[in-house]
């Protein structure tokens, strides 16, 4: 039961949480808190030495202030920023490169997606003139909790996790 949950909980609660903030441009907090809270029991369970899961908590850490100052900047909203550090607490230092890039990846097609859906809508503003009221307010916003969830899911096969599901 154990090597289930460890195999299914982390990739489960990133696709909830991805799917939701595609549909509502939210990620709640509590989310977010459960992804991260849940990590030390699991990790406690499957065996994980100590060692590893301060470095776990380190990246977390780390991808914590990274998202905070992505969200200062105004790239992220705060949602983004929490599920990243979360993310990067489950997947470690080792699979923190193939994550982000994977991330990188799946968030450059989805704001490919949504600036192609922004055009088409103000495409259809052209035709009644009110184009050029707009131009200057379009920004397309962008759910990286979907990108997250993908570059979760793809890096997650390379992780300390399936070896450990894996026995």
């Amino acid at each position: 039961m154990t090597s289930l949950l460890s195999l299914t909980m982390f990739p489960l609660l990133m696709i909830i949480a991805g799917a939701g903030d595609a549909l509502s441009m939210r990620i709640p907090n509590w989310l977010t808190l459960l992804i991260a809270g849940l990590f030390l029991p699991m990790a406690l369970l499957t065996g994980m030495p100590w060692s590893m899961i301060g470095i776990h908590a380190l990246v977390g850490i780390c991808m914590f202030a990274a998202g905070f100052v992505l969200f200062a900047l105004g790239l992220f909203g705060g949602g983004d920023a929490k599920l990243l550090a979360a993310a990067g607490l489950w997947l470690g230092w080792p699979d923190l490169v193939p994550f982000l890039v994977m991330t990188a990846f799946a968030g450059g097609l989805l704001a490919l997606c949504v600036g192609a859906w922004s055009a088409v809508n103000v495409a259809s503003e052209i035709k009644d003139g009110s184009i050029f009221r707009k131009l200057g307010t379009i920004k397309p916003n962008v759910p990286y909790g979907y990108a997250f969830a993908v570059g979760a899911i793809l890096s997650f096969p390379q992780s300390w996790w399936m070896p450990a599901g894996a026995v």
